[in-house]
């Protein structure tokens, strides 16, 4: 509940001023609240003589049957939506299905163009679309509140996300907002028995799967990593609801300005979304080592990846780390040199179609999960391979 304290009240207005819900109003000189309060603390964070306080019961029990929907939050960077979103999408689509309700994609954006008929093409039944010039520039403030008053008013059971930069960054504060659970870096979600989202995601280090529920507050919420779900095929005569919104400017203005975009060489290099990927790992010795790698990815018109041990040796860049620390892959060809293959890597990149593995050592465990297994040197193996392909492109 929102407190109020009379005596240190001065009757201002700011708070009145500042309110997006108009629940608060100053009457006889004291601030009042009624019942629109949605505890979004705004009138908190503009009170000057701090006489405004929230108290969250956080035992306090909800209704849960007032929940309803599953929603996906649509990224939109760089004018594409982010492959992740279709991903959501297709399993958003079996999870709605098992429910019995709508899916929906929520689109936070400058100019929304004709991203919306996207969504609904890729999957969605509902796409809500928020779009304002403070939106088109990520910024957590902005978008947290956006989709937290979004969530407050529609009030959808599951909220789902990609484990991307953007939503690693301000999903969590939309979570903490609505007094409810957040599972990051999710691997697999389904609609259990009991009717809550069971949601998997690797645990101790990736030694094993945990599945967690949420089963006594709503929405239920989660990140899901890239490529570890499947898109829907987009059918671009599929019908869908496009419901636009306002949201209070007061509530889109964010305490940081972007003041310029950079791209950095991981936003270059699609690792995720390569057809072919040859990584390298420990077994590579050094960086001249590693250069096998990248003459061999180049041949492919392959992008490099590696191992969280040729990152850690300074052999090659973050942005190429595959692995639960890193980028997972779904790539059509994988080819791993010299690496291990410890449980937190092959998480990143046992969804590729065909795995192919080169190890001196016979008992590695990446041989678990190729479907080629080459026991040798590398150091042999790879020029000899790399001279094949020279020849029979000459």
């Amino acid at each position: 509940m929102l407190l109020i304290d009379t005596e240190a009240c001065i009757g201002c207005g700011l708070c009145e001023d500042n309110c997006p819900f108009e629940a608060i109003h100053v009457v006889d000189g004291k601030a009042v609240v009624n019942d629109s309060c949605t505890l979004c603390g705004t009138c908190v964070d503009h009170c000057e003589v701090a006489a405004l306080a929230i108290e969250r019961d956080e035992g306090e029990a909800i209704d849960l049957a007032a929940w309803s929907g599953i929603w996906v939050f649509a990224e939109y960077r760089g004018g594409k939506v982010a492959q992740v979103t279709n991903e959501l999408l297709g399993v958003g689509t079996e999870l709605a299905a098992q429910r019995g309700v709508k899916l929906a994609a929520v689109l936070l954006c400058g100019q929304s163009g004709d991203v919306p008929q996207q969504l609904i093409a890729a999957g969605a039944d509902i796409v809500y679309i928020v779009e304002d010039p403070a939106l088109a520039d990520f910024s957590d403030d902005a978008y947290g509140n956006a989709l937290e008053d979004l969530a407050r008013k529609y009030k959808p059971e599951v909220i789902l996300a990609g484990a991307t930069a953007i939503a690693r960054s301000f999903i969590p504060r939309v979570a903490t907002s609505l007094i409810t659970g957040l599972t990051a870096d999710c691997t697999n979600l389904a609609i259990g028995d009991d009717g809550h989202l069971h949601q998997t995601r690797p645990a101790f280090g990736g030694n094993i799967m945990a599945t967690i529920i949420c089963p006594k507050h709503r929405p239920q919420m989660a990140t899901v990593r890239p490529m570890v779900m499947k898109a829907n095929t987009p059918d671009p005569a599929r019908q869908g609801e496009i419901i636009v919104e306002t949201i209070a400017p007061v509530r889109l203005q964010s305490r940081a300005r972007v003041v310029r975009t950079v791209f950095t060489e991981g936003e270059q290099l699609n690792l995720s979304e390569a057809d072919v990927v040859v990584a390298g790992g420990r077994g590579l010795d050094t960086r001249e080592g590693f250069k096998l790698v990248e003459e061999l990815a180049a041949l492919l018109d392959g992008a490099v990846g590696a191992s969280r041990a040729a990152v850690d040796s300074g052999w090659v860049g973050y942005p190429h780390q595959v692995g639960q620390t890193g980028k997972t892959v779904a790539s059509k060809l994988y080819v791993a040199c010299g690496i291990s293959g410890a449980i937190q890597h092959v998480i990143g990149m046992k969804s590729s179609e065909i795995i192919v593995a080169i190890n001196r050592d016979p008992k590695a465990t990446i041989f678990d999960v190729a479907d080629y297994g080459v026991v040798g040197d590398l150091f042999e193996i790879l020029p000899r391979v790399i001279e094949k392909i020279k020849e029979r492109r000459s």
